[in-house]
Order: C-alpha cells, then structure tokens, then sequence
C-alpha cells in the first residue's frame, strides 16, 4: 500500500468531509504508521491541525475511519504537509533492509515505527527499525522529488537505551 492510498481512504469518508466542513482551514500536518512484521499491529493514521482551535486531530485508517481529538500542548504550530509527495511502504523496508546489507547486518526486521513529518519545507519519514537481538535502528529518510533516500542511519540496541536510563 502507498500514502495515495489511505489519502484517498480518507478523503472519501463521510467523517473526513464532515472535519473539514466543520473546520476549514485544517491541514496535513503529520502521520503515524506501525508495519509490524511479527504480529498484528499495523496502524496508519493522518493528523490535521486545525489553526482556530489550535488542536490536532488524528484520523485512524485502519479499518474504518475514525477522527481522535489529540491532547497536546501545542507550542509551535506544525508544518503543513505537501500532499504531493508518495511512498510505499514495502518500497520503504526494501529501502530500509539494503541500508542494512550495505552497513554489514544480518538482523531481520520486526516492526517499523514510521513518522511522516515536515521540517523547513522539506517532507522526511521519521523512524525507528526494531530489528532482532534487541536491535534499534534510526532512521530518516528524504521524501523530496518522490524519490525516498535514507539521509540518516543509526545503529542502536536495547542495551544502549538501559544504561542511559541508569
């Protein structure tokens, strides 16, 4: 599946029509999306910031759409996200996975935690990788010119998150 696809999901939903009946100016400002390759727990979901009532609202496009008031403090008003930009996600682990070869892994992938987010115009995914034995990675990839390109690869593991936290 691609990002279109759940765009038009989302479009199509008469909960969607009715949020932007209801507020006007709201716009793309994020999304969240679990790829689970173990399990079941696949998410997808699109955030709207709407600018009167300075809130975020997070649309789930699971199975069917459901609207999710969020209840954060916003401090600084998020980027608009461009809606031309696409990715698929099998592209994105495929992109993911020869990183890895490249840098000498043999993990296998198990979950991807993927955050579609803009930074000073330009639109990155944002992500961690749980790879096996314990594995972390992190990643940020470049969405510009609809070509996806890792810019940023982090090897981590559980371990290393355990003695920060001591």
């Amino acid at each position: 599946m691609n990002l279109q696809f759940y765009l038009e999901k989302l479009h199509a939903s008469d909960v969607f029509k009715e949020f932007m009946k209801q507020n006007k100016g709201a716009y793309l400002c994020s999304g969240f999306f679990t790829m689970d390759k173990e399990g079941k727990d696949n998410k997808r979901h699109l955030d709207f910031f709407v600018p009167a009532l300075k809130k975020i609202f997070s649309f789930k496009l699971e199975n069917s759409v459901d609207v999710i008031p969020i209840e954060l403090a916003i401090e600084k008003i998020p980027e608009k996200l461009s809606l031309d930009h696409d990715f698929d996600f099998e592209e994105i682990q495929k992109l993911i996975e020869e990183e890895m070869k490249k840098q000498g892994m043999k993990n296998k992938i198990q979950k991807i935690i993927l955050s579609l987010q803009s930074f000073d115009g330009k639109t990155f995914l944002v992500g961690t990788v749980f790879v096996s034995m314990l594995g972390l990675l992190k990643v940020k990839i470049d969405l510009e010119d609809n070509k996806p390109k890792i810019v940023e690869f982090e090897k981590k593991s559980f371990f290393d998150m355990v003695k920060r936290g001591k």
